[in-house]
């Protein structure tokens, strides 16, 4: 039988696969905001829910400080691109037979499409009478040319960059620009686009003219990520310039080339494992004693901090103990809670149930031979791709430390990049950034670079006087390792049909400085992590 409400387009969906649906998502999108009729009534970073599927019905209840809400839901049904995706349930409320929707976004623009064009359109006219006063330094002699904010996927470009060529004579300016109402991530993502165009223009071009290089234009005071990326670029490949335009008095202003940026990551300290694990060990039996026993090998006893830890199966983590407070008291209790995000609960008798539950379905569902249409095996694929390389690197690389290996070790301050990274060394001492990439995604190359400016920062930091230890090891990183004094190498890890083919061009302009190693793996990676093939930066063959 059919649940009501459920749209005879759609198949008929199980309330198991229903429940499955939303926690994937909301653990994918912790900030995700709920609509109904047009309406926002609940941002999750804030907001709290509840799933229960008994008797056959999916009862579903949001709440925060402002409001409380109580739905039967009948179908998930996901839209949207990967960037843009929402999940869409059809759902009723009690006491009403007529069916509704609720929509769960990833995206925080909350703008109509026909107002997100008109800024557009109003920005790209602001460049055009800015290049036409002559903008800032040389620019007054060169010609604006086809400037546009036009879609065109087939080459990555989409309407958020404003793009252009500036012409004087033979020579040519590729330029890109991007509005103050886009997103942080859109406008730290022009360097990948304006790669992209730079080349474009130069293949079109044909010869006829010579394109001198890259000119960026960013809204004043975002442009920080950008700038420290500019040093690591190719100077020999291209000339880089980045500019910030204020557009309310519409006047362009030049970064200095020297100028690069705020390196936002604080270095976290290394956990002493051992003591943690005698401190949860406790805590650690009595999660594993309601995991199947012939499971409990493959389960991660993952150490977060001296006061976490994380149970983690195939990189999904279930359950965790923490180190808190008992009442209003000083005295430190540990607390175990399962399930992810705004659906975390603490342990109890009462519930312990919920979560055999729980891990019986993870067990069942997420493993290499699951089924890949099951959310629950699609779910967080980078973490499960860490989760096999934490457990031997070497199998990327058979110099790396299979012994040493850490995951975001500096963290970016307030930054939701949605890569992982892991931080090895190889056996001559040399740090090795790991950028791990599951899904296609072409800004795989220019994050990876993010991470790797960060550690090279950190590890040129000086020596302490006393112990001559560097700053990684001063917290407690690389124990008994000899850390050479060389620059970092750079590892770029994505599955070979997901590498994005805007990677290859984007290498091809990075610095020379950068020794970087893109690893494509089988797609069977799951089963077993295998090397299909790899680029180097200094294989003779360029890309």
């Amino acid at each position: 039988m059919k649940p009501p409400g459920t749209s005879s387009a759609q198949p008929e969906q199980t309330v198991e696969q229903i429940a499955a649906a939303l926690e994937c998502f909301l653990a994918e999108h912790p900030k995700a905001i709920v609509v109904e009729d047009g309406k926002v009534l609940f941002d999750m970073r804030a907001a709290k829910y509840s799933l229960a599927t008994e008797h056959g019905r999916c009862t579903l209840q949001f709440w925060s400080d402002e409001r409380n809400i109580v739905r039967r839901v009948s179908a998930a049904i996901e839209r949207g691109a990967l960037r843009d995706r929402m999940l869409r349930l059809t759902v009723q409320r009690f006491g009403q037979t007529r069916p509704g929707s609720l929509d769960l976004l990833t995206d925080h623009d909350r703008r109509t499409p026909s107002t997100r064009e008109a800024m557009r359109v109003r920005y790209l006219k602001a460049l055009e009478r800015m290049m036409l006063r002559g903008g800032g330094g040389d620019w007054g002699e060169w010609k604006a040319e086809g400037f546009r904010t036009a879609m065109d996927l087939e080459k990555s470009f989409g309407p958020a960059y404003a793009r252009g060529s500036l012409v004087h004579g033979q020579q040519a300016w590729a330029v890109i620009a991007v509005n103050a109402e886009e997103s942080q991530a859109t406008v730290d993502g022009i360097l990948t686009l304006g790669v992209l165009w730079l080349a474009q223009c130069r293949e079109n071009a044909g010869g006829r003219r010579l394109y001198c290089g890259l000119r960026m234009i960013v809204p004043r005071g975002m442009a920080t990520l950008t700038a420290s990326r500019l040093p690591w670029m190719n100077a020999d490949a291209a000339q880089w310039d980045l500019w910030e335009f204020d557009e309310k008095t519409e006047e362009l202003e030049q970064r200095d080339a020297a100028d690069h940026g705020n390196l936002t990551t604080r270095l976290i300290h290394s956990a002493n494992e051992d003591a943690a694990r005698e401190r949860f060990a406790e805590a650690a039996a009595r999660v594993l004693a309601l995991v199947p026993e012939a499971m409990c090998a493959v389960v991660e006893q993952r150490i977060r901090s001296g006061a976490e830890m994380a149970f983690v199966l195939h990189g999904l983590e279930f359950a965790r103990v923490r180190m808190g407070y008992a009442g209003q008291s000083f005295n430190r209790v540990q607390e175990i809670t399962f399930g992810a995000g705004a659906n975390e609960t603490p342990l109890t008798e009462e519930n312990a149930s919920d979560l055999r539950e729980l891990v019986a379905r993870l067990f069942a569902r997420r493993s290499e031979s699951g089924d890949k249409r099951d959310v629950l095996y699609r779910m967080q694929p980078e973490r499960w791709l860490e989760s096999e390389l934490r457990r031997d690197v070497s199998q990327i690389d058979a110099h790396l430390d299979a012994a040493h290996v850490y995951t975001q070790v500096p963290a970016f301050a307030g930054s939701d990049r949605g890569m992982l990274d892991l931080l090895s060394v190889g056996k001559d001492g040399r740090l090795a950034v790991i950028e791990l990439k599951a899904d296609e995604d072409l800004h795989l190359a220019l994050q990876g670079l993010d991470y790797w400016v960060r550690v090279r920062w950190h590890h040129q930091q000086n020596p302490d006087a006393s112990s001559g230890l560097g700053e990684f090891q001063r917290h407690g990183y690389f124990g008994g390792v000899s850390l050479a004094e060389g620059d970092p190498r750079l590892y770029l890890v994505a599955p070979a049909l997901r590498v994005h083919p805007a990677t290859d061009v984007v290498l091809r302009y990075l610095s020379p400085r950068v020794e970087w190693t893109l690893v494509a793996l089988d797609e069977r990676w799951r089963r077993q992590v295998k090397v299909v093939w790899r680029k180097r930066s200094g294989d003779a063959r360029k890309i």
